[in-house]
């Protein structure tokens, strides 16, 4: 099943937390800290929201920086995504 966004919607996954320290020292799961990395799997077209001309200026594959309470978190095919509006982005990592 594929997820089509709508209007200012992106569709995001979030990349896995490193599995050793800069140091070596290997981390166990719960000691992972969850990052705030994710990379774009979706992007919707953009358009009018709220009577705003909205460009998208993400696109799939970028590495963005979210907050770590927006958006929807949800479960298709045992794939963990959370959809987020493009205002919710907070940046892009280069």
């Amino acid at each position: 099943m594929a997820l089509k966004p709508l209007f200012d919607r992106v569709i995001v996954r979030q990349i896995e937390a490193e599995e050793k320290t800069k140091s070596g020292i290997i981390l166990s799961s719960a000691a992972k800290e969850k990052p705030a990395v994710y990379e774009v799997v979706e992007v919707g077209p953009g358009g009018k929201v709220d009577g705003e001309d909205v460009v998208m200026v993400v696109k799939k594959g970028d590495k963005v920086v979210t907050g770590s309470y927006s958006g929807t978190e949800i479960k298709l095919d045992g794939d963990e995504l959370k959809i987020v509006r493009q205002s919710d982005i907070l940046a892009i990592v280069e």
